[in-house]
């Protein structure tokens, strides 16, 4: 991103922003030292990596908070987090939208950050699962009048998402969506479309009205394309969000399959950081200079 440019802003000039997932301040630190110019805080991530358990509601407000809290005093870059349904009616909206603002995902220290807010009701699901379950339209719209009332800054960007395309259809989706726009979404996302022509659909419906996000999860409903292919169909933005998560479980099975098979790890040892090149990865030497640049001299 360009010198104090805000994320509405970048969203409204190409190309396409690509947001990787990120789960907690390693992975973010390696997604910004790779040259991402924003950062997804992956709710389904973050449920993987810190309860083991699957994306259906069970991370908590302030368990999200914490973790974009800890990512955000790792690295500068701005911040897109999931914040599910709200975890709540709109009060509780209005309560996610302040603490998360708070933690890092708004215009306080930097001038970009988001909140993705969703549809659905209790109990929810990850985007790619089955048997969700939607609240009335104008509930959401009125939801998302709150999360714009209760921000501290309008460069906190709420990105409006609807799941309906599983559960009501692509033309309710669209109607949904429109609402959203109506009711103060900064940014549409149409969770789950499943083909290339829906996603085409929704960019011609939709990308007059305000950018649109695109969600690629591996081996979910929506076919998964390239942030060039997905910029030609009319999206601004990208998420990628649980594909670390994915590939560090892929990458952790083998580790442990390897030790426990050889008692060692030397088969694994050129897919790994040694201990002097992750110290260099999390700037060890840098944290250990600026410590002793308080000790007192005698």
């Amino acid at each position: 991103m360009q010198e104090n440019e805000t994320l509405k802003a970048r969203l409204h000039r190409r190309p396409i922003l690509l947001a990787p997932g990120v789960y907690d301040p390693l992975t973010a630190r390696l997604a910004e030292g790779a040259g991402a110019e924003a950062l997804y805080v992956s709710g389904a991530a973050v449920a993987y990596t810190r309860l083991g358990r699957p994306d259906i509601g069970l991370v908590s407000m302030t368990e999200m908070a914490e973790t974009i809290a800890l990512i955000h005093d790792r690295v500068a870059l701005p911040l897109v987090v999931d914040a599910d349904n709200g975890h709540g009616n709109a009060l509780n909206m209005q309560r996610t939208v302040r603490l998360f603002e708070r933690a890092g995902a708004g215009a306080f220290e930097q001038p970009h950050g988001a909140l993705q807010v969703e549809d659905q009701s209790y109990p929810k699901r990850c985007g790619h699962l089955s048997e969700k379950r939607l609240i009335p339209a104008a509930e959401m719209a009125g939801k998302i009048r709150a999360a714009t009332d209760a921000r501290a800054s309008q460069d906190t960007l709420i990105i409006a998402r609807t799941d309906a395309i599983a559960v009501e259809g692509l033309a309710a989706a669209l109607d949904r969506a429109n609402l959203y726009a109506e009711a103060g979404a900064d940014v549409l996302f149409v969770e789950a479309p499943g083909s290339r022509d829906q996603l085409s659909a929704v960019a011609t419906a939709l990308g007059g009205k305000l950018p649109l996000m695109a969600n690629m999860v591996e081996g979910g409903k929506t076919p998964v394309f390239s942030a060039p292919e997905l910029e030609a169909l009319g999206y601004a933005l990208v998420i990628f969000p649980g594909g670390i998560a994915r590939a560090i479980a892929h990458a952790a099975r083998d580790f442990y399959a390897t030790l426990v098979q050889d008692g060692s790890t030397a088969a694994f040892r050129n897919r790994m950081f040694d201990f002097d090149a992750l110290n260099e990865v999390i700037g060890t030497p840098e944290m250990l200079a600026l410590g002793k640049s308080y000790e007192g001299s005698e």
